[in-house]
């Protein structure tokens, strides 16, 4: 049974038996914070519960390496809207270390994108139309230096308020430990 078969079969269940019951369902943040922070799968159940949040305390953003890399990006646009529309009052950006990020080359990625089936003349086109796909994939040498990188990022956006604080950390992936680079409130 596929991946997709296996979830929906399990949806139906959760749906009948009403299980959705029991999460609390408002859109706005109880502890009105949004976190930032990687896609690693270790992260999923492991931060939340080192930060003793619950389903319905925070916004999460999840990008590969909690990078923001572009102001006027999707993840920047999900921040702008826990902001304005949400009742975000606080935003954490959350590295951790053993990122997959790290050390990250981009001509290792587009030689398996070509190897999956991507033909070479699509990313020439690409290149081609100024998009530089080189910049785009590449990765940090430390996650320290991209929590900074994305933190500045957030701070200098011309349609943040600049009294938002916005805090910069890194994580354990195994132990869940937290540790304050940057802290938002002392900016």
């Amino acid at each position: 049974m596929s991946f997709l078969a296996e979830t929906l079969a399990f949806n139906r269940e959760f749906v009948q038996n009403r299980s959705y019951s029991e999460i609390p369902q408002s859109k706005y943040p109880k502890k009105k914070v949004l976190v930032v922070t990687c896609m690693d799968a270790r992260l999923v159940e492991l931060l939340p519960r080192a930060m003793n949040l619950h389903n319905g305390d925070a916004k999460f953003v999840k990008t590969a390496g909690a990078l923001i890399s572009h102001p006027f990006g999707g993840a920047m646009r999900s921040i702008m809207v826990g902001v304005y529309q949400l009742g975000v009052e606080e935003i954490l950006v959350i590295g951790h270390h053993d990122c997959g990020m790290i050390g990250l080359r981009p001509e290792r990625v587009l030689e398996r994108a070509q190897t999956r089936g991507i033909p070479p003349e699509r990313l020439d086109t690409l290149k081609g139309a100024g998009i530089d796909l080189e910049g785009w994939l590449t990765g940090f040498d430390r996650v320290e230096e991209a929590v900074a990188h994305s933190v500045e990022m957030i701070r200098q956006h011309p349609l943040i308020p600049r009294d938002l604080p916005v805090h910069g950390l890194v994580v354990d992936p195994t132990t869940g430990q937290l540790e304050v680079l940057i802290d938002g409130y002392n900016m």
